[in-house]
């Protein structure tokens, strides 16, 4: 008979599997490149040659970040579920912050890319640590912070590299 613990882990990654069945593929990659829009997607992003200071979306945001040296783009999807993925994008066109809202959630092992499993094990480390359970996660680890929360119907998340952001913007600023 598994362990309470082997249980509760159990559970945790079938109900991430069940969250990635019924997610949307989004197919971009947070350190990559932005995502192909996928069937039914409707992209209100800048148009590719305008750039924004990161100061501007920091101010937006209502965060108070110093003035930033480099530039970035938001791109903005809504998925055919209705959910919205903003996708931030470097001056040399790679994805170094994602946010998400919606209904449902986005296939966060395309948006995450090769950071996927590091989500998945921050994911399980938090569980164990609280008891287990589902619920909001916070994964903060040296090179990836993710927090995906929510309930049927509106789910959220922001994601971010720490070592990819432009200078002077603070991951706050992604929402």
């Amino acid at each position: 008979m598994p362990s309470y613990s082997g249980r509760i882990a159990a559970i945790a990654l079938l109900s991430m599997s069940c969250t990635l069945l019924l997610a949307q593929p989004a197919w971009a990659e947070l350190g990559g490149n932005p995502m192909t829009l996928p069937a039914g997607a409707i992209s209100n992003n800048l148009p590719s040659s305008v750039m924004r200071p990161a100061s501007a979306a920091a101010k937006t945001a209502g965060a108070s970040a110093p003035q930033a040296a480099g530039l970035f783009t938001v791109r903005e999807t809504t998925l055919a579920t209705g959910t919205v993925v903003r996708e931030y994008l470097s001056a040399s066109g790679k994805v170094f912050g994602l946010s998400w809202n919606g209904p449902r959630m986005p296939d966060l092992g395309s948006l995450l890319g090769q950071y996927f499993p590091q989500y998945v094990a921050g994911v399980e480390a938090v569980r164990a640590q609280r008891g287990g359970g589902l619920g909001p996660a916070l994964v903060d680890l040296k090179g990836l912070v993710v927090y995906s929360g929510g309930h049927m119907g509106a789910f959220s998340g922001r994601a971010w590299l720490p070592q990819a952001l432009p200078a002077g913007f603070s991951g706050s600023a992604i929402q």
